[in-house]
């Protein structure tokens, strides 16, 4: 097995496995109960997915033609950046709108951080009271 068979075969992997978490993404989006856990899903296996699939046509590039693609190195940090925070800012403006948890959820961390800091914020807006 020469160099360039090696190389394809790490590419065939690394797209499969691209392939299998954007499906493993897609049945999440289907089967999962609420809005919290789809969006969970979808941008974790989502975002390996596409950044395994990226790579591996980087590597492909890389080794086959000799060209190294800074656009593929950009979509690979643009990706790997973005698409988290884009997850936690939805499910946290779900969370705000008040899209309810499905009934097997255990617990709701979020909840008790924003009363927390409703009753701060309340003590901070309360005016001070004059002393006679």
């Amino acid at each position: 097995m020469d160099g360039s068979a090696m190389i394809e075969w790490i590419v065939i992997i690394l797209v499969l496995i691209g392939t299998s978490m954007s499906l493993l993404s897609s049945f999440g989006m289907l089967r999962l109960p609420d809005v919290y856990n789809r969006a969970h899903a979808t941008t974790k296996s989502a975002t390996l997915g596409i950044l395994s699939i990226l790579l591996g046509a980087f590597i492909y590039f890389l080794f086959t033609h000799g060209v190294s693609s800074i656009r593929l190195l950009l979509g690979i940090v643009f990706v790997f950046f973005t698409a988290p925070v884009a997850g936690h800012l939805i499910i946290r403006s779900a969370h705000r709108y008040g899209s309810p948890l499905s009934p097997i959820s255990v617990q709701d961390d979020l909840q008790k951080l924003l009363d927390e800091q409703a009753i701060e914020d309340d003590e901070k807006v309360r005016p001070i009271e004059a002393e006679s």
